[in-house]
C-alpha cells in the first residue's frame, strides 16, 4: 500500500513538473519570436542610418576635406556593421558607428557655412528621425530581452530553459562614449 501511494505521489510530481515545463517551453518560444521581431526592427533602423551616413559624409567632405581620419573611421564602422553576423557583433559595430558619427558631428561644429547648407540640414533632419526610431527599436528589443531573460532565470522556468538549452540574449547597451557629457560652447561663432 505504501509503495502504491509513493508511486502515485511521484507520478503526480512528474505530471506537475511536465505540465509546468510545457507551459514554460511555449512561453520561451513565444518570447524568442518577439525578440527576433524586435531585433529585426533594430536592424532595419541601423540599415536606414547606414544608408544615410554616406550622403552626410559626402556633404561634409565638401567643407572639411582634410578630415580624412573621421571619414575612414565611419566607412570602417559601416563595413563592420554590414559584415556583422551575430547580435553581439552588430551591437559592437553599431556602437562604433555611433561613436564615429558623434565625432563627425563635432567636426561639423567648426564649419558654420556647412550648418547653413540646405542639403546638410535635410540629411541631419533625416538622421535625427532615424536616431529616434532606432532608440525606440532598441528600447523595445531590450524590453523583450528583459522579459525573456527574467523568465528563463525564474523557477520552474529555469529548469525548462536548461533542459531545452534556451540561451540568454544580449542587451543592446549604449557605448561607453555615450555616457560622456556633451560639451556645449555658446561662445564659438
Amino acid at each position: 500500500m505504501k509503495k502504491a501511494l509513493f508511486a502515485a505521489r511521484l507520478a503526480l510530481v512528474v505530471w506537475v513538473a511536465a505540465t509546468l515545463s510545457g507551459c514554460s517551453y511555449n512561453k520561451f518560444t513565444t518570447q524568442e519570436e518577439a525578440i527576433k521581431a524586435a531585433w529585426a526592427e533594430v536592424q532595419n533602423q541601423l540599415q536606414r542610418r547606414s544608408d544615410l551616413i554616406p550622403n552626410l559624409v559626402e556633404t561634409v567632405k565638401g567643407y572639411a576635406a582634410h578630415e580624412e581620419g573621421i571619414y575612414k573611421e565611419i566607412a570602417d564602422a559601416r563595413s563592420q556593421l554590414l559584415a556583422a553576423k551575430s547580435p553581439e557583433e552588430t551591437i559592437e559595430a553599431a556602437n562604433r558607428q555611433t561613436s564615429a558619427l558623434g565625432r563627425l558631428l563635432a567636426v561639423v561644429e567648426n564649419y558654420p557655412n556647412l550648418k547653413a547648407n540646405e542639403q546638410f540640414n535635410r540629411l541631419m533632419d533625416e538622421l535625427s528621425g532615424t536616431e529616434n526610431r532606432l532608440t525606440v527599436a532598441r528600447m523595445r528589443y531590450n524590453e523583450r530581452i528583459q522579459e525573456y531573460n527574467a523568465a528563463t532565470r525564474r523557477f520552474p522556468g529555469n529548469v525548462t530553459a536548461k533542459m531545452f538549452s534556451f540561451k540568454q540574449y544580449p542587451y543592446f547597451e549604449a557605448p561607453p562614449s555615450a555616457t560622456a557629457v556633451p560639451k556645449v560652447d555658446f561662445g564659438k561663432k
